[in-house]
């Protein structure tokens, strides 16, 4: 059996959202039909907005970030995941607003959030009993010229770690850049670099790297969510510091097929094998899926996951465009070996699990599915 974490927004008619835990369990017939994915726990620690839920601190930890922290509501909450699938409240701790995405770096002695309103960076320092010390805060503002950026500020949408460990970036979807700083091992602090200017009007919203076996060179993969691209960098490190980006592809989001007016790309995860990088389309249906009423035979439309090969030069080859099986795909998960795919569709409170091989990229068939989810979107 598996277990997955969901996060969703709080209802109209309360002032909690919830973590769920749902618990695959895999059946003996070929066909699926015994298999089930079902809420066994649910936690409504994490105030109105669960947005991002975060298991690089290790130790059965999950790190949960609530969109709507303010002053009056902290905004990162610690908890511990039972043998059950249950959460137990271990820590939480006061944030500027808007926290989207939380990375640890530094060996896991400090943790670097994204704001996406109002825009900023805040770092904290990890105590020993999984407690947080604020370290830094960088804040942005841009000029009201949308000549010269895609939005009237800035909107930083994720922390992503690099692999040396050493720099922190930050995709800013309103400014068009990726904002780039560098770590000081001795006290974690962050020292701002040369940012990545993106394509104007593109709208970076996440990032992740990527090397190939033989590790010659390290590679960043780009979506872009107003642009529904995906760029291909290779990352330089010169001496003096600073990261050097040199484009080397760009793909869309939709592989081969037009996109959909109104499409805006969401998330992107390579493959266990380091194979393969799979991104998701939102508001671009393309497909039409089943019914979670078995006795409701109307179909309902299903935005998609787009799967591409990667190459030693860092190049993207489309492979397949799937349904996700509902409406506004965000975020999407893999077990351990890539043989199984998870994701949320936030519109219609629904997760479904497909099955992927793993030698081809495929992601094929509907092992299980579980509707009414929330209480708010996904």
């Amino acid at each position: 059996a598996y277990q997955l974490l969901v996060a969703s927004y709080k209802p109209d008619t309360s002032d909690t959202g919830a973590i769920q835990t749902l618990k695959l369990s895999l059946g003996l017939t070929s066909d699926n039909s015994s298999n089930t994915l079902k809420i066994v726990h649910e936690n409504h620690d994490c105030g109105s907005q669960p947005t991002w839920l975060d298991i690089s601190l290790g130790n059965n930890l999950v790190a949960c970030l609530d969109e709507a922290a303010s002053s009056l509501h902290d905004g990162l909450i610690i908890f511990k995941i039972k043998l059950d699938g249950s959460l137990e409240k271990v820590s939480s701790t006061s944030v500027f607003g808007g926290p989207v995405s939380m990375i640890t770096y530094n060996n896991k002695s400090a943790v670097a959030l994204a704001h996406y309103s109002p825009p900023s960076i805040s770092t904290f320092t990890v105590n020993p009993n999984k407690s947080y010390t604020p370290l830094q805060n960088f804040t942005f503002s841009l000029p009201l010229d949308p000549t010269i950026v895609s939005s009237t500020k800035s909107l930083i949408h994720q922390a992503v770690l690099d692999p040396t460990g050493q720099y922190v970036v930050f995709p800013d979807l309103g400014a068009d850049l990726i904002r780039v700083y560098c770590i000081d091992p001795g006290n974690g602090m962050l020292t701002e670099h040369t940012p990545l200017q993106s394509k104007r009007g593109y709208g970076p919203r996440h990032a992740t790297f990527w090397s190939s076996g033989d590790a010659s060179s390290i590679y960043m993969f780009v979506i872009h969510e107003l642009s529904n691209k995906i760029l291909s960098y290779e990352v330089g490190y010169p001496e003096l510091g600073g990261l050097t980006f040199y484009e080397t592809d760009e793909v869309s989001t939709y592989g081969d097929r037009e996109v959909p007016i109104g499409s805006k790309a969401a998330e992107l995860l390579l493959s266990p094998d380091n194979n393969y990088l799979v991104v998701s389309n939102r508001n671009g249906s393309m497909f039409d899926a089943p019914n979670p009423d078995p006795n409701n035979s109307t179909t309902l439309p299903s935005d998609s996951l787009a799967t591409f090969r990667l190459s030693v030069a860092g190049k993207l080859t489309f492979v397949q465009l799937a349904p996700t099986g509902g409406s506004f795909p965000r975020h999407f998960s893999m077990n351990n070996d890539g043989s199984l795919i998870a994701v949320a569709n936030q519109n219609t409170f629904n997760v479904n699990v497909y099955s992927r091989n793993v030698e081809t990229g495929i992601i094929d068939d509907l092992v299980a599915s579980s509707s009414n989810l929330g209480p708010g979107s996904l």
